[in-house]
C-alpha cells in the first residue's frame, strides 16, 4: 500500500525563513515537494502515513542554503592534470609528468596543480619544462592560486605569464578541460558533493563568455539523477563582449527548475587594498580615487541592452565610488512599481556610502555579499588595510551589512568560490558576531546582522536573488524540498562558538543527498 508521505520530518528547532523565530514543527514531503508544515508534533496518524520519518531533536531544519556567486569552472582547474603537490626537484617533477602523460595518451596541452612554490622553484621548473617539452604547452598551477610554472609554448598559445595567472588571463584553456567529459564528470560530481556537504542546494555560477562547452555538459546533467546541485549560470564576457544572442538561446534551452541561465557578470573596480577599488574621495595621502581605469560608459551601455531584452547584470564593486555608479546605472533600468524589473545586483559591496544603499533600497536591487571574506586575512591586517587606505572615519562603512538589509536591499550569501568555500557557521562568526581572526573585540559590531538576517540572505534572499523564490527558499507547503539540517540550533548559538558547527543532512527535491553518520533518529 502507498504511503500519504515520502517523508515526515520532525524537529524541535524549525527555521522555516518565513518567520525569523525557530519553533517545534514537521515538515510532510511527497516526491520533491513539501506538502504540509505543521507547528507542534506529528500526530500518530501522520506518522502512519509516512515511508519514512526522521527526528531532530537539537538540531536545527532550514531550507537549502544559496550561494549567488560561485566559479566552478576556475575550481576546476587546481584539480586538472597531473598532481605535483609532492614534486621537490624537476627529476621527481618531470618523471610525474611523463607518467601522467603517457597514462592520459595526451597529445595535446599537459597541465598539473598542486604546486607548492616552498618545495620546487619555479625557475628551475621552467627551466625543466623548456628542455622537456619546447613545442608542447605546459601549465603547472599552483595550490595556492598566486601562480603558476609555465613553458613559453604555453605562453605564446594562451597569452598569459606566471605574473598574471588569474582566471581572466587563462580563459583560453577553458576551452579543453570543460570539454574533456571524463575529468569534468568526476570534478563535478565532487564538485556538488563538496556544496550539498555544507547544506548547499543551489549555486549561481561564473561562466566565461559563451562557458566553452560546459553548458552543453548541464544540458545532459539536467534531468539526470546524478545531478544533485540547482546550477544558474550567467555569462561573464572575458574573451568578447556581452553576447545577446547567446544569452538568449540559453535563455530558451534551459527552463526547469534545476538549470537555468541568470543573465551577466563583470567586475568593475578592484581590491581597496591595491588602490584598485574606485572610491569617491582620495585614497590616504593619495591624489586619486583609482588606480585603474574603469569603463562605465561601456558597462552602461551593456547593462542598458541587456535590461531591454529582460536580461539580468551582477556587477562587482568594492569602492563607494564604483557603487554610486552602479546605482546610477541601474536607476535607468526598467521598473514595475518603482523596483527593478530584472534584479539587477552588485556583487561584494565592500565599502559603501549610505546614501548609496537607500538609493539601491528604494529600487530593490540585490547584493551579493561575502560574508566570510574576513577569514582571507588576520584582523590586524584587515584593520591596518582599512585605515591606510580609507582612513578611521570613512572606515566606518566598511562592510556595511547592518545599513544595506535596513534600507531594503535583497541581501543574498556568495562567495567567489574558490576565494572562499561556502560556509554558513563562518558566516555567524564574521558577519553577525562581527569578530576577525586573531582579536577579541568584534569590528563594527554596529554594521552586523542577527543570525536570522544572515539565514535568510542565504536562503530565500539567494532564491530571490535567481527569481526562484516562488518554489524555493522557505519551508511551506506547495515548496520544493530543498532543507539544510545543521548540529545544533545556530539561533542560540554564539557567533564565537558557531565556526564548530557542521551540516548533518541535506536534501534536495525531497531526496537525500548527503547525510552525516547516525544524526538523525529514523522512526
Amino acid at each position: 500500500m502507498n504511503k500519504k508521505y515520502s517523508m515526515v520530518i520532525a524537529a524541535r528547532h524549525l527555521f522555516d525563513g518565513v518567520s525569523d523565530q525557530e519553533s517545534e514543527g514537521y515538515l510532510c514531503i511527497r516526491g520533491p515537494m513539501i506538502v504540509r508544515r505543521e507547528q507542534g508534533v506529528p500526530d500518530e496518524d501522520t506518522i502512519s502515513q509516512a515511508e519514512q520519518v526522521l527526528y531532530f531533536d537539537k538540531e536545527l531544519v532550514m531550507p537549502g542554503i544559496v550561494d549567488t556567486h560561485t566559479f566552478f569552472t576556475g575550481y576546476a582547474v587546481f584539480h586538472l592534470g597531473a598532481d605535483v603537490s609532492e614534486v621537490t626537484d624537476n627529476e621527481s617533477g618531470l618523471q610525474i609528468l611523463k607518467a601522467y602523460e603517457s597514462e592520459k595518451n595526451s597529445s595535446g596541452a599537459l597541465f598539473g596543480h598542486g604546486w607548492n612554490p616552498e618545495k620546487w622553484s619555479q625557475a628551475e621548473g621552467q627551466q625543466m619544462l623548456e628542455a622537456a617539452y619546447p613545442e608542447k604547452p605546459v601549465i603547472l598551477f599552483a595550490a595556492d592560486r598566486s601562480s603558476c610554472i609555465m613553458n613559453c609554448k604555453a605562453s605564446e598559445i594562451y597569452r598569459f605569464t606566471p605574473d598574471t595567472c588569474y582566471p581572466e588571463s587563462y580563459f583560453r584553456i577553458m576551452r579543453e578541460y570543460l570539454n574533456d567529459r571524463e575529468f569534468i564528470r568526476k570534478e563535478f560530481a565532487e564538485y556538488m558533493d563538496m556544496m550539498n556537504a555544507r547544506g548547499v542546494t543551489t549555486v549561481k555560477e561564473m561562466g566565461f563568455d559563451d562557458f566553452y562547452g560546459f553548458a552543453d555538459f548541464l544540458k545532459e546533467m539536467e534531468d539526470s539523477d546524478a545531478l544533485h546541485l540547482r546550477t544558474f549560470f550567467m555569462s561573464q564576457p572575458v574573451g568578447e563582449r556581452m553576447n545577446l544572442e547567446y544569452a538568449r538561446k540559453m535563455r530558451d534551452l534551459f527552463t526547469g527548475d534545476k538549470i537555468r541561465f541568470s543573465g551577466f557578470n563583470r567586475m568593475t573596480d578592484g581590491t581597496i587594498a591595491a588602490h584598485k577599488g574606485d572610491l569617491k574621495k582620495p585614497y590616504e595621502n593619495e591624489a586619486y580615487t583609482c588606480s585603474i581605469a574603469i569603463p562605465y560608459d561601456e558597462i552602461a551601455a551593456d547593462v542598458l541592452a541587456a535590461d531591454a531584452e529582460g536580461f539580468r547584470w551582477s556587477l562587482h564593486a568594492q569602492g563607494d565610488g564604483a557603487v554610486g555608479k552602479i546605482a546610477q546605472i541601474y536607476d535607468q533600468c526598467q521598473k514595475v512599481n518603482g523596483k527593478l524589473k530584472n534584479r539587477h545586483a552588485l556583487t561584494d559591496m565592500e565599502f559603501t556610502d549610505p546614501k548609496d544603499l537607500e538609493k539601491l533600497g528604494d529600487m530593490g536591487a540585490t547584493a551579493e555579499l561575502y560574508f566570510q571574506i574576513m577569514s582571507l586575512d588576520p584582523g590586524t591586517v584587515l584593520i591596518e588595510n582599512i585605515d591606510k587606505t580609507i582612513g578611521k572615519d570613512r572606515g566606518r562603512y566598511y562592510w556595511n551589512r547592518r545599513k544595506m538589509q535596513d534600507s531594503g536591499i535583497c541581501l543574498s550569501g556568495a562567495t567567489d568560490l574558490p576565494l572562499l568555500i561556502t560556509s554558513i557557521p563562518e558566516s555567524i562568526f564574521y558577519s553577525c558576531g562581527g569578530y576577525m581572526d586573531g582579536l577579541e573585540q568584534p569590528f563594527q559590531k554596529e554594521n552586523t546582522l542577527t543570525v536570522a538576517e544572515l539565514l535568510k540572505a542565504w536562503t530565500i534572499g539567494g532564491q530571490k536573488n535567481i527569481g526562484m523564490e516562488q518554489k524555493l527558499g522557505t519551508l511551506e507547503a506547495g515548496k520544493l524540498a530543498d532543507i539544510a539540517v545543521f548540529d545544533r540550533n545556530l539561533l542560540k548559538t554564539e557567533p564565537r562558538d558557531a565556526k564548530e558547527a557542521s551540516v548533518v543532512m541535506t536534501m534536495m527535491d525531497g531526496r537525500v543527498v548527503y547525510t552525516k553518520a547516525a544524526d538523525a533518529k529514523k522512526g
